[in-house]
């Protein structure tokens, strides 16, 4: 019998209880690598993309495809992802993700043009929308026992929360010593030590495979996440108003309003609509989202910032963003993990947007003769921490007490949030700076001689401009979370042990081989 505030070990499918897997702890580091490298390669490539735009000849109004074509690809296709790894299994969808981002990884880095490169990192995206899913629906099955989940979900929140930050100091330190290609070679040696890890540690049950995949739904959800994405990302060099980018986003809310009427009527829905119909886990994903798109926003703008106004190197650019990586681990790690299971998700998920907003502004401060240590640093390590103090629980909170036949599909809603997030803060607060940018150029600038000052400190603006903007989004975030996740702490509300579970397969959460 399980002890008081702990979870029931979970029972088997004769009614037997079943012992935890005693190598999850092996597996959590196996998938915890995984996620670092789907999560880095999201930003790996920035530091290193005017050596590969001057390598291979790309134009300033292309150059953009690098990053977009692996976000469109990712968050695009991640809900089919994730049901692919519930029909099929999590296991093998998770080693068939590995083994595609290795040989996607191999042709990028091989490039010998543009097209061949944009090609890669799309194909690299589209392995990720496998493994994604697949690793964190892995590790939800893994890790039922409150106390352990805290600890597996803060690793694993930390590693989407500093991946980004570690992808920059790990671009900067290859492209300045190595090759801009290294920054996607190195995706081969780490995903053949995870195959490896994956093979020896990990166990999953049977894929459904007598279940059908919803393929209009599949048509329909993705087709309008891309054209969400592609929408906003073409919004910067075209214009809100340019006929284009309002085609997109008209094509995409026909599309996903589509989607909604289609995943009502399937016999086999992409997403079951009673995913996001709970009302914590919608407010995770509104969360999760609401809060990337400030931060992929904010790493871009301090890398600019940095290497353009404070004239730092690559490697020193990489090597500033470090506090707010191990900010970030620390909060999630270290507070988050420890206090997941004695309060409410929303009591940590609230503080940590308030947090991340009061670092933001702080960082609105910026100034052309700002010095790092005074000006830049101390935002940063408020907002890394409070990320860590969100990521941690809308990840547990968002798959917790799924159905195992679920947990693929939430997995990826909750990446898609993150992936979507990213992508529309990275375009929308861009677009704002941009303009900002010019508009203060535009009325201050009546000395020829005074361009350089002037369009230094224009373009400044356009970033505080663009951070105040976040700061409002964070806060929109904590309120979201404040109002929608209403969960109590874990231990409150774990399912019975004993035969219900048995009987009832999709009540279990268990360690199923």
């Amino acid at each position: 019998m399980s002890s008081p505030g702990e979870a029931p070990v979970p029972a088997g499918p004769d009614g037997a209880v079943a012992a935890p897997d005693p190598r999850r702890w092996w597996g959590l580091v196996v998938i915890a690598l995984a996620q670092l490298m789907v999560v880095l390669d999201a930003t790996i490539v920035n530091i290193a993309l005017p050596s590969a735009q001057s390598d291979l000849g790309m134009s300033d109004a292309n150059r953009q495809w690098v990053i977009t074509a692996y976000t469109l690809a990712f968050g695009g296709l991640l809900l089919l992802g994730g049901r692919v790894a519930d029909l099929v299994g999590r296991k093998r969808t998770f080693i068939f993700g590995l083994i595609g981002f290795a040989v996607a990884s191999g042709l990028g880095g091989a490039a010998i043009g543009p097209g061949m490169l944009f090609g890669a990192r799309a194909l690299q995206g589209v392995f990720a929308a496998v493994l994604a899913p697949s690793a964190l629906s892995l590790l939800t099955t893994m890790f039922s026992v409150p106390k352990e989940r805290g600890k597996a979900f803060g690793i694993y929140g930390a590693m989407a929360g500093g991946g980004s930050a570690i992808g920059l100091l790990a671009g900067g330190l290859l492209t300045q010593y190595l090759n801009w290609r290294w920054c996607l070679y190195v995706n081969i040696p780490i995903a053949l030590i995870a195959v490896i890890g994956a093979f020896a540690v990990l166990h999953d049950r049977p894929g459904h495979t007598g279940a059908r995949l919803d393929v209009p739904g599949a048509l329909l959800g993705c087709g309008g996440l891309v054209a969400l994405v592609y929408g906003f990302s073409e919004a910067q060099p075209r214009g809100w108003t340019d006929p284009m980018v309002l085609t997109l986003f008209a094509v995409a809310i026909v599309l996903l309003l589509a989607f909604v009427w289609w995943q009502k009527r399937a016999p086999s829905p992409l997403l079951p609509l009673h995913i996001i119909k709970d009302r914590n886990r919608a407010g995770c994903f509104l969360t999760m989202g609401l809060a990337t798109i400030g931060l992929f926003a904010l790493f871009l703008f301090l890398t600019y910032y940095m290497q353009g106004v404070l004239h730092y190197s690559p490697v020193k650019t990489g090597l500033a963003f470090l506090p707010m990586t191990a900010a970030i681990i620390t909060g999630s790690t270290q507070v988050s993990a420890r206090l997941l299971h004695h309060v409410p998700p929303r009591a940590l998920m609230v503080p940590g947007m308030v947090l991340g907003a009061l670092g933001m502004t702080l960082l609105t401060g910026l100034t052309v003769e700002g010095e790092y240590a005074t000006h830049v640093l101390p935002g940063m390590l408020l907002t890394g921490f409070g990320m860590g103090l969100t990521f941690m629980p809308v990840f547990a909170t968002a798959t917790l007490g799924v159905a195992p036949h679920d947990a693929g599909v939430t997995s990826a809603t909750v990446n898609t949030a993150q992936q979507v997030g990213g992508s529309i803060g990275t375009a929308l607060l861009n677009t704002l700076a941009t303009t900002a940018t010019a508009t203060y150029i535009g009325s201050h600038l009546t000395d020829p001689a005074q361009q350089a000052e002037v369009t230094a400190q224009g373009v400044v603006h356009g970033y505080t401009v663009a951070i105040w903007w976040a700061v409002g989004i964070m806060l929109l975030a904590g309120l979201v979370a404040g109002l929608m996740v209403t969960a109590r702490a874990p231990k409150h509300h774990l399912p019975p042990a004993g035969p219900p579970a048995a009987e009832n397969p999709d009540a279990r959460t268990a360690f199923e081989n």
